[in-house]
This record gives structure tokens, C-alpha cells and sequence, in this order.
């Protein structure tokens, strides 16, 4: 073999089931947040949105923050001690149980996500405290039903007692045509009273311009990517109860420090309580 010839792709590098020339949400998110599991692909439409929007990893930091308050918040102010999070992504610490099992460490978690990156690094990196629990599912969001009838999520989580279903910058891959209201209705109508549902998605309320150039590079690459009005956000949570301070910029939604400008994140932001 003559040397430096016959190297093996990128492609024998990546676990089975993933394929490096199509770009995938988690692995872009993990771009714009400094990770390294991401492929030329995800960095090439990486690139492309941050040409569109140049504080596109700002935001992203932001919408990571938020899951951060409002896992904190369920937990110490809601009570809650199980959570179902749909659309995980590449994890990056703190993750969610390690938030939630800080400050009660019976807190269980079922981590969903549709790509086998995410599977691997899930395995290693969210490990739960003794006292509770932390799994992981391998499911997508265009099937409820599969998510809901998982046997790790049942032998996990117990519906007949209050749930946090976070729902974080995952909607906004459901193309209207694919019905993502009547998709989330049927997780809210598994979950019992008291439940909490947090969402973030994506808007061009606040930059039209900017948002049109981001979605059509991710378009243009083959990807959805649905940005939606405040009202199109507010209808996923039915008549659930909007927690203080109600649907905002993500960057509002009970910051730790003030924020001057909560627009210059483009997404919105909310948290709900089933009655």
C-alpha cells in the first residue's frame, strides 16, 4: 500500500446508522457550541446559518441556559422529580438530571433522540446520581406512540405522577404538514395534573430578514426548518397553564442576571402546568 494512500473515510469513523453527508440538528447544535461531534456536513450548514445570523452560537448558548433555569425551577419550585426530554441532542454538561438530581437526587430522566451520536455519548455521559435515574430511548418525535410505549420509558418514569416534558428547539424540524401541534397534544394528553411543559423554538418575529437567510441555507441542505409566530409557539401548550412570566424571548424567561435586549436570541420561550 503506498504511503498515505487507502486512508479510511470519516465515514468508517462514525457509529452504524449515521450517515456524514446529510446534516443533522444535533450535531449542528453541537457545532455552534464548540463541540467536536459534528462532520464536514453539519459544520458547512453550521457555517452557512452563522452567516445568516453572526450571534447564531450566542442564542444557541441561550436556549442552553434556559434548559438549565427551567430544569432548576421545575424541581425546586414545581415539585417535579421525572422528566421526559424529546430531542436530547449531543450532551453537554451540566445536562439535565445533573441540574435536576442537584437539588433532588431521586429525579428520574428518559432522554429521547433519533440519532445514534447522540445514543453514544448518551451512554457514557449521563450517568444518574444512586438515588435516581437517567435513560436513554432511541425514538423520534413524529411518533409519540412509540415514545410513550418504550419499555425503558415505562420501567423509568411513572405517568400516573407529574411530569417535566421538555420539548427544547426540537419543533421547529416538524414541518406544519407533519401536524407537530397534534403531535405534542398527544404527549400532553399522556401526562397527568401537575405536569410542566417547557418549549423553546425558533422565530423570525424579531428578524425576519436574518431568520429567512439561516432557514433557507438549512433548507437548501435538505434539513426542515419550520421558525414559527409568538402565537404558533403558544398554541403547543393547549390550555395548560402558562407559568410566570408567561411566552417571552428565551433570554427573559426568569433570567439570573437582567437582560437588556432578550430579542437578540430568536426564540421564544415558555413553561406550562397542566391543572
Amino acid at each position: 500500500m503506498e504511503q498515505g494512500k487507502d486512508v479510511p473515510p470519516a465515514a468508517e469513523l462514525a457509529p452504524p446508522g449515521v450517515n456524514i453527508n446529510v446534516p443533522h440538528s444535533a450535531r449542528i447544535y453541537d457545532y455552534w457550541l464548540g463541540g467536536k461531534d459534528n462532520f464536514a456536513v453539519d459544520r458547512a450548514v453550521g457555517e452557512a446559518m452563522i452567516q445568516a445570523i453572526p450571534d447564531l452560537r450566542y442564542m444557541a448558548g441561550e436556549n442552553r441556559k434556559f434548559v438549565h433555569r427551567a430544569a432548576r425551577d421545575l424541581v425546586a419550585k414545581e415539585g417535579i422529580r421525572q422528566f421526559l426530554d424529546i430531542g436530547t441532542g449531543i450532551p453537554t454538561r451540566p445536562n439535565l438530571h445533573e441540574i435536576a438530581q442537584e437539588i433532588a437526587p431521586e429525579t428520574r430522566v428518559v432522554y429521547v433522540d433519533n440519532d445514534p451520536i447522540v445514543l453514544v455519548h448518551a451512554r457514557a455521559l449521563m450517568v444518574s446520581s444512586a438515588q435516581g435515574r437517567s435513560e436513554y430511548i432511541s425514538a423520534d418525535i413524529r411518533d409519540p406512540g412509540a415514545i410513550l410505549g418504550d419499555q425503558q420509558l415505562i420501567d423509568t418514569l411513572d405517568l400516573t405522577r407529574p411530569v417535566g416534558l421538555t420539548l427544547i428547539a426540537i419543533l421547529m424540524l416538524l414541518a406544519d404538514s407533519a401536524d407537530p401541534w397534534g403531535k405534542v397534544a398527544e404527549l400532553r394528553d399522556a401526562l397527568p395534573s401537575g405536569s410542566c411543559l417547557a418549549i423553546t423554538h425558533p422565530t423570525a418575529d424579531f428578524n425576519p430578514d436574518e431568520v429567512g437567510r439561516a432557514v433557507d441555507a438549512a433548507t437548501g441542505a435538505g434539513m426542515t426548518l419550520v421558525c414559527r409566530s409568538r402565537d404558533q409557539v403558544q398554541r403547543f401548550f393547549g390550555d395548560w397553564e402558562m407559568l410566570e412570566p408567561g411566552l417571552v424571548p428565551v433570554s427573559a424567561w426568569r433570567p439570573d442576571v437582567p437582560v437588556d435586549r432578550p430579542e437578540a436570541a430568536y426564540y421564544w420561550a415558555g413553561v406550562a402546568r397542566k391543572p
